[in-house]
């Protein structure tokens, strides 16, 4: 109750004891004890819980009551009301976990097999995932919480519907993350409909399991696969009943390695039964067994089925015999000559394994075919598929550094303790294997330290990724525009990234053994590392010169506008010098604070480079100057480098300069610095994009004339 004796809460028990007693316990457990009758329990916290569960807690559900213990997310991460998410047991055939979303289930744990939920692929043990299930024979079945562990740990249903495992570092006083669920849209419920499978790693994520096919094809190509899969031909035990015709009986089609589907029921019947009993049941339409929970099977739709990439469980989906017999005949030709290759790979894997071994050193080489040509990477590390998901979570968002053009970022972090930044091609991206290749075959020819280092690669199948070494402090743009980090960077980092940024150009386009323009260079493509160092990235969209070669024409333009020069831009023409204008629009940018097409002013169109051009003209550049960087000793210094800057992003390609005289006017006091011209994309470019009634803004003085018919 308040000062007012106004009940806040209460919890709802009727009692005529006088002698009650309230006790917090060591658990956590908040109990109502009668006090004269041997402390006997009169309610207890523990059976009315909020969104989380701790040592000795449970959730239970008893089947002759219909009573459940759940636990309820909060209706928001400030509001403790209870939330849209339940946690709660469901014994059923086989006990598994469900997390709802109002009425509609939204997580499901798979089923129970004594030791684990055989459709959460992270979970091993009980004893070291602190899950276990008790049934007190009495028409009760409880899941308990965490174990006796050595640390603090706890689950907690977060008001957005994650189940969350989280444990307390006394070293650092907070709660850690281990787990959480779900972590992916393949975890979502029924994703993908009846008789659809679920894949994260795949684009799209859902596909029909063999022998089906989409329900409704037109909204399962747009992204709609609720109304989910049906099967292709007719099973025979179907037409068997009509038509009285058993010429051919169904068979059964293995998929391994998956979560198994809902609504699975259960027998006694032994492993070696368990395929007959179900082709002698018309209504069962898959199998599936599991050591700890027997035969099971599925008489109804097929729904809420994963793909593992590790693990899992073997499910046998019934099929019509003419969907096997393809299958059959092939066994039966190749197995003998598959057991002849396979002995004959083992042989030649033992021989490649020695002399790499004597070599010292373990290498790959792979050959990835394009459309029109083959590229071979060699010496260069070479990752596996199972090695990136397990270092980076299984690719979680929490991982998630950024999304570029080419697809999503993600921190990982591998056995050995190394962290690195793995980038994975997205199949939705507009780039696709020739930027992939490309970027592979320039930047494992280029070494600097002001370049990001590529480590590996990995291409498994329809996967392509690249490894990179880890930056702590991500990209630039954060720092410069994100008005949270703006003030970390005071004109000491900025100097050092903007000289760092210009050795690696200079690098790119005159000391390495390849010439390379990188035509991307922004913001979001510079990584910083924990000392503020730039480290250019991305190299997709760079292309390599012949030691003769000063400029190239390309129909398809690339880049980010706002950053590109105004001849490749328009004509497509590129070459040094539009890499030099990218610098000068960084540079500006560095100093300014702001993004290159932000609004300057409320009453003109001034572009960064137009606001820029105009203070140069009144001599005022220090309005110019972002507040958090400028102060008296260094004034100069910044001005000095606006300057610069105006120079790399003049109109026309010749008027700039090149990288090498860049850095001398950056880092010399002697060198005189040209006076800058006009930049282009400025007042007079402004004319021709924009409609203007001011005199200055007409382009020419021809008059238009009006036609009339007559």
């Amino acid at each position: 109750m308040n000062g007012e004796e106004e009940i806040l809460w209460s919890s709802n028990v009727s009692t005529s004891q006088v002698n009650s007693i309230a006790l917090l316990q060591d658990s956590g457990n908040f109990v109502l004890v009668d006090h004269l009758n041997n402390g006997s329990t009169i309610w207890q916290s523990f059976e009315h819980p909020s969104d989380s569960i701790v040592p000795k807690m449970s959730i239970s559900e008893n089947t002759r009551t219909g009573e459940r213990i759940e636990v309820k997310s909060w209706r928001s991460p400030w509001d403790p009301n209870f939330g849209n998410f339940s946690l709660l047991m469901n014994s059923g055939f086989i006990p598994q976990v469900y997390i709802w979303k109002g009425s509609q289930p939204y997580w499901r744990s798979g089923q129970w097999n004594g030791q684990i939920f055989i459709g959460v692929q992270d979970m091993y043990s009980v004893s070291s995932d602190g899950f276990n299930v008790v049934n007190n024979r009495e028409g009760t079945v409880y899941l308990t919480g965490p174990g006796d562990f050595d640390f603090l740990t706890k689950f907690v249903l977060d008001w957005k519907g994650n189940l969350v495992q989280s444990y307390w570092d006394v070293n650092e006083t907070t709660w850690k993350i281990i787990w959480s669920t779900p972590n992916n849209d393949c975890e979502v419920y029924g994703m993908c409909g009846p008789f659809g499978s679920c894949n994260h790693l795949e684009s799209p994520i859902c596909s029909c399991l063999k022998g089906f096919e989409p329900k409704h094809r037109e909204e399962w190509e747009k992204g709609n696969w609720a109304s989910g899969c049906l099967r292709r031909k007719v099973l025979q035990c179907e037409v068997r009943n009509n038509s009285g015709d058993s010429s051919k009986e169904d068979g059964f089609l293995k998929i391994g390695s998956i979560k198994l589907p809902d609504f699975a029921e259960r027998s006694s019947t032994r492993e070696d039964q368990c395929r007959s009993q179900c082709l002698g049941n018309c209504s069962c339409i898959a199998y599936a067994y599991d050591s700890g929970i027997g035969c099971m099977s599925w008489n109804n739709n097929l729904i809420d089925i994963q793909q593992f990439q590790s693990r899992g469980e073997d499910l046998y989906i019934r099929m019509a015999h003419s969907e096997l017999d393809h299958h059959k005949d092939i066994k039966k030709i190749v197995i003998p000559v598959i057991l002849g290759f396979l002995t004959l790979c083992v042989c030649l894997f033992l021989c490649c394994r020695r002399m790499a071994r004597r070599r010292g050193v373990k290498r790959k080489k792979i050959n990835v075919l394009g459309d029109r040509s083959a590229v071979h990477m060699e010496e260069l590390p070479v990752f596996s598929l199972d090695t990136l998901a397990n270092a980076t979570s299984q690719f979680h968002e929490d991982k998630k550094l950024g999304q570029g053009g080419f697809g999503p970022v993600y921190m990982g972090k591998l056995e050995d303790g190394k962290e690195i930044a793995v980038k994975k091609l997205s199949k939705a991206s507009g780039q696709g294997l020739e930027e992939f290749m490309n970027e592979v075959l320039v930047i494992s020819k280029v070494q600097h330290r002001n370049l990001v280092r590529l480590l590996g690669c990995c291409v498994d199948k329809e996967e392509k990724m690249l490894i990179y070494e880890y930056m702590p402090k991500k990209s630039l743009d954060v720092f410069l525009f994100d008005e949270g980090h703006r003030g970390i960077l005071d004109w000491r980092k900025c100097s050092t990234i903007i000289e760092g940024v210009g050795r690696g150009l200079l690098y790119l386009h005159r000391d390495s053994r390849l010439k390379i323009i990188h035509r991307d260079l922004k913001p979001s493509n510079i990584l910083l590392d924990n000392d503020f160092n730039p480290k250019i990235s991305d190299f997709g969209m760079a292309r390599i010169f012949g030691s003769d070669q000063d400029q190239a024409d390309t129909r398809r333009v690339v880049g980010t506008y706002g950053y590109m020069a105004p001849e490749y831009a328009m004509k497509g023409r590129f070459s040094e010098k539009s890499d030099v204008f990218s610098f000068g629009v960084l540079v500006l940018e560095i100093i300014s604070g702001r993004k290159s097409t932000s609004s300057w002013t409320e009453t003109s169109s001034f572009s960064l480079f137009g606001y820029a051009w105009m203070l140069w003209k009144e001599e005022d550049l220090s309005t110019f100057i972002d507040p958090f960087i400028l102060n008296p000793s260094s004034e100069m210094e910044i001005k000095k480098c606006i300057q610069i800057g105006l120079l790399c992003v003049q109109e026309f390609a010749e008027d700039r300069p090149s990288i090498s005289s860049v850095l001398a006017m950056l880092t010399s006091e002697t060198t005189s610095i040209p006076t800058p011209s006009q930049p282009a994309f400025t007042e007079r470019h402004d004319c021709i994009f924009k409609m203007c009634n001011e005199t200055n803004c007409t382009l020419n003085n021809i008059s238009i004339t009006n036609i009339t018919g007559r």
